[in-house]
């Protein structure tokens, strides 16, 4: 396949596994990627992971603001194919019909299942036993082409969105690397998804952060996992926002939603609808990400007890 052109567009770290195994197999001839962002408290202005990757490979990059303004540079690269996977911009149709075997999307669910921005994130909240990878190709609308290829994943009971992120990556770029010879000699799958089955997932908003204790300890569990290491789900105590980082399920009783109920040397608990789950690891407003058991070495653990979240 190294005489295969392709045209890459990706932008998080999600991205760069499959983006790796194109330069290895394929002849990645453009790159598409997001416009360079601030970040950190010092605002750095920082290129994108599939960026920095592509760079260093000595391949071209774009990062249009908007791709349907640009795309005629794009297409100036003559792609035979276009793989796209989490880039973050609807593809527009003029781009998506150009490539001899199409535009095929890397996509991190079993479609039709989560379509959208958080697929991974959505899955562990909502407490799936599997997800996995989906190869498709792109249509006008988002995560709705036909399928070509989908492998399944075991999700862990202690996986974050940080280790199950990094396990499909890497099967997404297995996957690809099995299907693409099918699609160039015309003989893989596409198969229409079930619409009627279809759920999305949206961009996470700042207001999704928020820990709900009206949930079950179960349920909170998964919640503070889904968002780990970032953006980190948060509380609100004495009027400070607390990330939360790490949490064990505690005992089953009754008592006040969103109470403190207890203090141990290296957790405390706070109770939800069914019982109480235990903070074993969190990132006080303006520190750095510490044990529980550490906090306490400069936090008056007694303090806490009996204190409601969010006042």
């Amino acid at each position: 396949m190294k005489d295969l052109r392709v045209v890459f567009m990706g932008t998080p770290e999600f991205s760069v596994p499959v983006l790796k195994s194109l330069i290895e197999n394929t002849n990645v001839v453009l790159v598409v990627s997001q416009p360079d962002a601030l970040v950190g408290r010092k605002k750095v202005l920082t290129p994108s992971p599939v960026k920095a990757v592509a760079e260093e490979s000595g391949i071209p990059v774009l990062t249009p603001n908007k791709l349907r303004d640009e795309y005629e540079a794009v297409l100036n690269y003559k792609p035979d194919i276009i793989i796209t996977c989490a880039y973050g911009q609807i593809v527009p149709k003029i781009v998506l019909d150009y490539p001899e075997y199409g535009c095929i999307n890397v996509h991190a669910s079993l479609l039709p299942k989560y379509r959208g921005a958080s697929p991974i994130n959505a899955a562990i909240k909502d407490g799936e036993e599997e997800t996995g990878i989906t190869i498709m190709y792109m249509d006008e609308t988002l995560d709705t082409g036909n399928i070509i290829h989908a492998a399944s994943l075991k999700i862990e009971d202690n996986d974050t969105y940080g280790t199950l992120s990094e396990k499909m990556s890497v099967l997404g770029a297995e996957l690809l690397l099995k299907t693409l010879p099918k699609i160039i000699e015309g003989t893989n799958f596409s198969i229409p998804q079930d619409h009627g089955c279809a759920t999305y997932v949206g961009l996470i908003k700042r207001s999704d952060e928020r820990i709900d204790f009206n949930k079950t300890r179960k349920e909170v569990y998964n919640f503070v996992r889904s968002l780990n290491p970032s953006p980190l789900a948060n509380i609100i105590i004495d009027g400070s926002e607390w990330k939360i980082v790490e949490t064990k399920i505690g005992e089953e009783k009754t008592g006040e939603i969103g109470v403190i109920t207890s203090v141990n040397k290296d957790s405390f608990g706070i109770m939800t609808k069914d019982g109480e789950i235990l903070v074993t690891s969190l990132k006080p407003e303006g520190k750095k990400v510490m044990t529980t058991k550490d906090f306490f070495n400069g936090y008056k653990k007694e303090n806490l007890l009996n204190k409601k979240v969010g006042e």
